[in-house]
């Protein structure tokens, strides 16, 4: 009797959970395959894991907060700088298109930009600007952290409030979580600067109920004085990174930007101060922007749980399907769709020479593997694939042509494309380009390429375990 109560159990199980599970809209079928294989296989164990990790929403009443601010916000003042969407310069038209489909912001004229050297340098600058700052300083991580860096950068918050700028900054509730329960976070908020968390999780229990606790606002993003925007890959820590020191240093690539690109960030980072809980700043939104200068086209390129659920993956794809000469890529965490791998095969196959490059050692063992996975496809398709040594290479960058780049918070995995909140700046500059690409070379000279002899030679345990891992990217 109790074997058979279990069966039925089993069956009614699989059923329900199984139509969910085909009817969830915006699942790519593989997704869907990965799911059905996983209840099947356990269907108790698939039903918590389901529960917990199946489905892409952040709650009815987060997401009705985001949409209503989203519609009350005033769009971005970019005066005589902004293009119509589909009005770009030249072969970037289609691109910029694409970047506007997906989150609204226009390509605007007149920026200008400069790569930071490193992650102390980019620190260095934000607190120089801090400091600086004569009205507002608005900051949004994903993880600070109170070490070096980390510290620094608060310290130069507090005492730009204490001279009265109006100075804002938020986290992650998951990512810097260790921020928000210590002793800093405390003094920031009593020496005056205004604090809150992106995506509070609160009681997990309850959480759990309403969304997914694990969708988190994975951005970047410094806006000074509405003069001054940073966009890359960077946290607000040290490279030795703490958490995870034994794969230190983490590498980023960083770039400060000047002209009206500023204020889309600006109202980016509206979009997540005030869809959090923070009062209001639509104000510096309507400021009017400094008389255009001379400068290149720019666009912020903004996405999550409730934008479109193939944002990401359809705008790397127009990237690289549009590379003619050259595409370079750098990402630490590559789990593609497969359009997206499709694509880069497709770049290798007519001659573009493209060249991606990942950590040799990454902080997430099954992403790595389920990136190794990936090695034979990319280098029978004449994509060379390099793995940086020196520590964790977390940039996230793309160039193409020499002309184009890409640059801020998005790999190239499924967290990027469904589940964080990402922020990225497409720009069309072969100046600007020529620093990002020249920072990738010098990641390539400290890389090792992987040839295809060498993957032939893996054992077969590696191969086997990398494979099958690959077969759980489209639920992780």
């Amino acid at each position: 009797m109790a074997a058979m109560t279990f069966s039925i159990l089993h069956v009614l199980v699989v059923a329900l959970l199984g139509v969910r599970i085909l009817l969830r809209p915006h699942r790519q079928p593989e997704s869907r395959a990965a799911w059905l294989m996983v209840v099947i296989a356990a269907p108790f164990v698939g039903a918590v894991l389901y529960a917990l990790l199946g489905e892409t929403g952040i709650g009815r009443e987060r997401t009705r907060r985001l949409r209503e601010v989203a519609q009350a916000l005033p769009p971005p003042c970019v005066g005589a700088a902004a293009h119509l969407p589909d009005a770009g310069e030249g072969r970037a038209a289609p691109l910029f298109a694409v970047g506007y489909a997906i989150s609204g912001y226009p390509a605007v004229s007149g920026n200008s930009a400069a790569l930071m050297a490193d992650s102390d340098a980019t620190i260095a600058s934000i607190v120089a600007d801090i400091e600086a700052a004569a009205h507002s300083a608005h900051l949004l991580f994903y993880i600070w952290l109170d070490d070096g860096n980390g510290t620094r950068v608060a310290e130069a918050l507090m005492r730009a409030a204490r001279r009265g700028v109006a100075c804002r900054a938020m986290v992650d509730d998951i990512g810097s979580r260790a921020l928000v329960r210590g002793a800093l976070w405390s003094r920031m908020r009593e020496a005056g600067v205004m604090l809150r968390t992106a995506l509070p999780v609160g009681n997990p229990l309850v959480e759990m109920v309403r969304g997914r606790i694990d969708l988190r606002d994975h951005r970047k993003i410094v806006v000074i004085d509405n003069r001054i925007t940073y966009c890359g890959s960077q946290n607000c820590a040290d490279a030795a990174f703490l958490p995870k020191k034994k794969y230190a240093p983490w590498v980023d690539a960083v770039m400060r930007f000047e002209g009206p690109i500023v204020q889309e960030n600006q109202h980016l980072f509206a979009l997540n101060w005030t869809g959090n809980g923070g009062d209001d700043i639509t104000g510096l939104l309507v400021a009017s922007p400094d008389a255009p200068k001379p400068g290149f086209s720019a666009q912020v390129i903004a996405s999550g749980p409730t934008y479109s659920p193939s944002a990401v993956p359809e705008l790397f794809a127009t990237l690289i399907y549009a590379a003619r000469r050259e595409l370079i890529i750098t990402t630490p965490y590559f789990v593609p769709v497969p359009e997206l791998l499709s694509a880069l095969c497709a770049a290798g196959h007519r001659g573009v020479a493209t060249t991606i490059i990942f950590p040799a050692r990454n902080d997430d063992a099954v992403v790595g593997a389920i990136c190794r996975s990936h090695y034979a496809a990319l280098l029978d398709a004449r994509v060379r694939v390099f793995e940086f040594q020196p520590g964790l290479l977390h940039t996230k960058s793309l160039t193409l042509d020499g002309e184009v780049t890409l640059i801020g918070s998005a790999n190239l995995d499924r967290r990027s494309f469904e589940l964080n909140y990402e922020n990225n700046i497409l720009l069309h500059d072969a100046a600007c380009t020529q620093q990002m690409r020249a920072r990738q070379m010098a990641y390539r000279q400290q890389s090792r390429e992987v040839t295809r002899a060498e993957v032939d030679a893996w054992p077969l345990r590696r191969r086997l375990l990398d494979n099958a891992l690959s077969l759980f990217g489209p639920i992780l």
